[in-house]
């Protein structure tokens, strides 16, 4: 009975279910049956924790057997050079695995620092790119600050040559003003040395040469009034230096026609003199003929040198 039932099939747990279906079928028919089942089952539970405990047993005393073979192995001489390599090869194994992680830790810095690498060489074309725009732009504003020079000068240029076009000087109108400045100077002149002229001879006929040189010399002193004062009308030490100078001139030239001077006190003091009464006389006329001059210029009867062509033209089209 024990070969042909497994111990292990009445402890599994269908074991109830099949002997509870079991007892509903044949319960009403008969409970003789019933009771032996029960009282099997009963013996067969008993039978299967004995069981189970002699396993248990068997299995702590082979744990035990195994592990007093293990020391025993162990504790052997020859077994301890195998454990010493074993324990060299761990450490061998564990430096390998340390080696290996500072390589793998290496091989990350690496591929950082290229990665850094990477971006500066990045930035460094980007500021080298960005260097070369900046000279290319110096480079197109020094040739544009050159072209705007040149266009300015140009201009400059072009302005400068229509003022001279468009306010030249007007030679026909400075001959004219000239030919009008020599005869009014002349006029007030000879009309100022008249009496000077009449003193000096005793017949009229006399008269002609003295007004002559006179009017000659006042004609010259107005071109030559007009041309120096030119536009600075206000400039008295000009004008007066002016009439001085051809006074001084026109009088030691009176001076040296005379007598010549002899090594004595007499003739300097007669010498100086007449060459004080020479250049008085003079600067009497000339002064005369100098405010003729600026009087006509102040009441634009004469126009000062120079003469513009737009300021001729304007001129031109008041008198219309």
């Amino acid at each position: 009975m024990e070969a042909l039932i497994n111990p292990n099939w009445f402890c599994s747990p269908c074991l109830n279910s099949l002997l509870a279906k079991r007892r509903s079928i044949y319960y009403p028919t008969s409970v003789r049956i019933s009771n032996r089942i029960s009282s099997l089952s009963r013996i067969l539970l008993v039978k299967c924790s004995s069981e189970e405990r002699t396993e248990g047993n068997l299995k702590n005393a082979l744990s035990g057997m195994v592990d007093k073979r293990v020391e025993e192995l162990l504790n052997r001489e020859e077994n301890r050079a195998l454990l010493d390599d074993l324990d060299k090869a761990s450490q061998r194994v564990e430096m390998a695995r340390k080696e290996l992680a500072e390589i793998e830790r290496q091989q990350i810095e690496a591929a950082q620092l290229r990665d850094y690498v990477n971006q500066l060489e990045s930035r460094a074309s980007e500021i080298a790119e960005c260097q070369k725009e900046i000279l290319e732009a110096k480079a197109m504003v020094e040739e544009a600050e050159r072209s705007l020079s040149i266009n300015m000068n140009d201009l400059e240029s072009a302005v400068n040559f229509k003022d001279k076009k468009n306010e030249g000087i007007d030679k026909g109108e400075e001959r004219w003003e000239s030919i009008k400045a020599a005869s009014i100077s002349a006029i007030v002149g000879t009309i100022a040395g008249l009496p000077i002229s009449v003193s000096q001879v005793s017949s009229s006929a006399q008269l002609i040469l003295p007004l002559a040189i006179t009017f000659i010399s006042c004609s010259l002193f107005g071109v030559t009034f007009r041309y120096t004062i030119r536009r600075d009308l206000d400039n008295i030490q000009l004008k007066t230096g002016t009439s001085a100078a051809f006074s001084f001139v026109k009088g030691l030239g009176a001076l040296g026609a005379g007598p010549p001077l002899e090594l004595d006190i007499g003739s300097f003091l007669s010498h100086a003199v007449d060459g004080a009464v020479y250049v008085s006389e003079n600067l009497f006329i000339f002064a005369f003929s100098a405010v003729a001059l600026d009087f006509c210029f102040k009441m634009r009867l004469l126009s000062p040198f120079p003469i513009k062509k737009s300021v001729t033209r304007t001129n031109t089209r008041v008198g219309q």
